[in-house]
């Protein structure tokens, strides 16, 4: 008797594309996910510095001053508000009955474990936060002025940050990898900033493959 194998389609946008585009992308991917029951990893860029709100953040008077200027989206996932601007997103939906959906929280070490070894592999070490230094007290408005068990960090630095969204058994995931610093938050550091000097399209080739091989067995 052979164990059954799961396919995760794979998509590289060529082109940057507007706020409103990527999550209403992303939101097709997901029911697509709940209807089909074809799972799908995306990459794509942002066309312009955009900011997007978690699911439960529905004050956009939270905003901070600097930022008010810049294009405002809503996203499907949770968490804290995240300036899209250097940085690869990608966005991972996962339809029901593939064992990862068993256990949601389960996906965020599966897809934070192969970052941290690809970026091992081109010599910037990282870790995964862990409970003991993380803060479920922190509620900023940004994303990565929070301190989550499941954050990528840098020593002290949180360079990726992932949230989900489930829907009827399928589960979508948002994850920002932050690739160098923006001029609207400076203080939030990138990968490059840290010494890693390996090109988004290459970062994202080589995690999908290994997502694939690993999402196919379960």
């Amino acid at each position: 008797m052979t164990n059954q194998k799961f396919s995760l389609r794979v998509i590289h946008e060529p082109a940057a594309q507007s706020g409103l585009e990527n999550m209403q992308i992303d939101e097709d991917l997901l029911n697509h996910a709940v209807q089909s029951g074809q799972s799908t990893l995306r990459f794509y860029e942002w066309k312009e510095p955009t900011i997007s709100l978690g699911y439960f953040q529905k004050d956009v008077g939270l905003v901070p001053e600097p930022l008010r200027a810049l294009p405002l989206v809503h996203r499907l996932s949770g968490g804290g508000a995240i300036l899209h601007d250097q940085e690869l997103t990608y966005s991972l939906s996962v339809a029901s009955g593939h064992p990862w959906t068993c256990d949601p929280t389960e996906i965020y070490r599966f897809v934070h474990e192969q970052v941290i070894g690809l970026l091992a592999r081109n010599g910037l070490e990282s870790r995964l936060r862990g409970s003991e230094e993380s803060d479920p007290q922190n509620k900023s408005f940004l994303c990565f002025s929070r301190a989550d068990p499941n954050d990528i960090v840098v020593g002290t630095h949180k360079i990726v940050g992932s949230a989900q969204r489930r829907r009827k058994g399928a589960v979508l995931q948002h994850g920002s990898i932050l690739w160098c610093k923006s001029r609207f938050a400076a203080e939030f550091l990138g990968i490059q900033d840290l010494g890693c000097t390996l090109s988004m399209s290459e970062l994202a080739e080589s995690l999908s493959k290994r997502l694939v091989d690993r999402f196919s067995v379960g």
